[in-house]
Formats: C-alpha cells, structure tokens, sequence
C-alpha cells in the first residue's frame, strides 16, 4: 500500500502511458518553476510546540459558503479522467467522500454533465476564456444549470507554455502515423491501462467541448482546438464580462502579482487562487508560496486568497495555511491517485493528506484552522 504521495507518483508512473504521465507531471520548457513550486515550499520551517492540549485536531473550514473537511480542493486537471476509467467521476466521488471540493476542468475528459449526475452532486467547474464568447456563454449556462457551487476563472493561459515532455513523448509535436505509432507502442506497454482506459473508458474526448470539436474527432483534434481558441485578447473587461453573467461565488485562478490580484477583486472576484500553473506556463515565474504573503499584504482580507502549487503532504497544506491562505488546491496528487488506483487511490490520498495535516497541527500546537 502507497503511504505517500511520492509512493502514487511511482505507482502512477508504472502504470499509465508515458505521454500520459508526462502531460500530467511535467512543466514548461526547463521546468524551473515546476521545481520551485516544491523546493520553496520544502524550505519554510515549521514551528513545533510543547505540552498543549491536542488531543483533539478538528482541520474543518468554511469557503465561500462551503463547508470543508479540510482546505483542500482538487484542482482542475485537463484530461486527467484518462488516468483511470471514467476518471473525474471516480475523483469527484473521491471528494465528496472526503468531504472536501472538486473544480473540474474545461478540458476533462468527462463532461460537467456526467460528472454530476454519477456523483450526485455539481462540482465547481472551472472556465478557460476562449475566442469564441458564445462557447464561455454556453459553459457558463451550464455551470449555472447545474448548481455548481463556483466558477473558477483561469486568467494565466492566453497561450500554453512550452512543455518539452508533450513534444518528446509525442503527445504533441509529431503529427500523422509516427507520432501515432509512438503512442501506440506506450499503451501496449501499459496492457491494464489500456483495457480500463483505452477498450471500456471510452469515448475519449473533452467531454465539455464536444459540441464544438464533434463527438467522434480524436484526441488530437481536441488538443489543436484549444491551442488555436485560447483567447491572448482577453483583458480585465472579460473577466468582468463573465461576472455579469455568473450570478455564484467566481474565483480567479492564476495570480502572481500584487496589482493583479487588486484588479480580479475590482473586476468582481470574489476570491483569487495564488498560482503559476503548477510551473507549465512561464518558466522562471515566481513559485505560488513566495508570491502569496505580498499579495496577502495587497488585498488585506478583502476576499479569501487560495494558492496551489507543489503541494505533495500535509504538512505542505499547513505551511500556505500558516501563511494565511484559505485553502490549496492540489492537482497532480489526485491524478496520480487516481492512476495509480482509480477511486481508491484519490481517496487515499485525500486521507494522507488529511492525516498529515492533523499530525502537523498537533505537533506545532494547533488545534483548529480558525
């Protein structure tokens, strides 16, 4: 049994397809900031504490109207439901087990539709702005037909960074019957894969853009459509273009700045996620815990300031907690659960995490999050 989440990264590696992996694991160009994300977080010291009363650790918040088990949401990951069958219904029922959140993609696999009718429940759906305004205004309707309990704007990808794995695992890069046939030779190594995923996981497509790409287009047409729809136009007067016609809580996803962060609440956010993309966008970008406390400073409390970004324990989670975020978002932790061992293994890591920010707590004298 994993007991870590490095344990599910190793697992989830031997498991699914290289490109797969690597689409999911990697970062932009030299991946920097990828690296960054984890080694500053690493770097701050946690201030252990004596003879207190902890035998009672409650890790419950409140966010945006919504009750948590733990600040933790699982962040929008596009298409990590290829990671097991069906793969963001298994998460998302993860979550609510958990008693935590779920944003679900633009680009997942299963559509907000499937997801909240095999869960029971709407997650929160998170919006990529594209050039096409009647695409968003569909997505957005949807988000709001199905109740979802927030929006989750993500404003830091007018174009996708460089990702050299998604060029050298032929995700991307080499179009036509090479690429194909070295895609092909990753899945046949991976058999159980390939059966739960590839045979009975079907269809595999972006599930929230098939009215606009077409039910029975391949992965790849997908992928092209994104990279030629991401809207490099869009600027503050869009963000508030979709306040206007989001009615719920809209979180703004992607901010590194200070005068940034001031704009997406004068815009109409009612709460900002600290984050670099988990280092696939700008490498050399400052990693998401080094850019909080400034932007903490800037906003003084106006609204709730989540931050993502290398998060791997527990004891992560407590360190962007100390410094005062609300909550984390963490996004290859669950993908790499749920490769590793579908429903099960989103679960369990969910509950590592739960565990080890209890025990972080205890030992650095906290009994509660308030």
């Amino acid at each position: 049994m994993p007991a870590s989440i490095a344990d599910y990264r190793a697992l989830s590696r031997r498991r699914v397809p290289r490109f797969l992996f690597d689409y999911t694991d990697g970062g932009s160009y030299a991946e920097s900031t990828l690296a960054a994300n984890e080694a500053d977080l690493a770097a701050i010291t946690l201030d252990q504490r004596v003879m207190v009363d902890v035998s009672h650790v409650d890790t419950a918040t409140r966010l945006l109207g919504q009750n948590l088990a733990m600040p933790v949401i699982l962040a929008p990951v596009g298409l990590g439901g290829l990671h097991a069958r069906r793969g963001e219904v298994q998460a998302m029922r993860a979550a609510m087990q958990a008693g935590v959140a779920m944003a679900l993609s633009t680009v997942s696999v299963c559509s907000l539709a499937e997801v909240a009718a095999a869960a029971g429940a709407a997650p929160w759906f998170q919006l990529y702005l594209v050039r096409d305004r009647g695409a968003n205004t569909a997505m957005i309707e949807a988000a709001r037909m199905h109740n979802c309990p927030a929006l989750v704007l993500t404003v830091d990808l007018p174009t996708p960074g460089a990702r050299h794995r998604d060029v050298r695992s032929s995700l991307t890069g080499a179009p036509g019957f090479s690429g194909w046939l070295h895609r092909a030779a990753q899945v046949a190594a991976r058999p159980r894969w390939a059966v739960d995923v590839g045979l009975l996981g079907g269809p595999i497509a972006m599930g929230n853009l098939t009215s606009l790409v077409g039910a029975r287009a391949p992965l790849s047409d997908y992928l092209g459509w994104i990279a030629r729809n991401f809207d490099a136009s869009a600027d503050w007067s869009r963000l508030a273009w979709v306040r206007s016609r989001w009615p719920g809580p809209l979180i703004v996803k992607g901010i590194l700045h200070p005068d940034d962060a001031a704009q997406a609440v004068a815009h109409g956010a009612d709460a900002i996620v600290v984050s670099n993309h988990g280092g696939r966008q700008l490498d050399g970008a400052m990693s998401a815990v080094k850019a909080l406390p400034a932007i903490l400073d800037r906003l003084g409390g106006a609204v709730p300031v989540l931050a993502d970004g290398g998060v791997r324990s527990g004891l992560d989670v407590l360190r962007f907690v100390g410094l005062g975020a609300a909550a984390v978002l963490v996004g290859r932790p669950w993908v790499w659960g749920l490769g590793a061992r579908g429903q099960a293994g989103v679960a369990h890591v969910l509950q590592i995490l739960k565990t080890e920010l209890e025990t972080a707590m205890a030992l650095t004298g906290q009994t509660s999050l308030g």
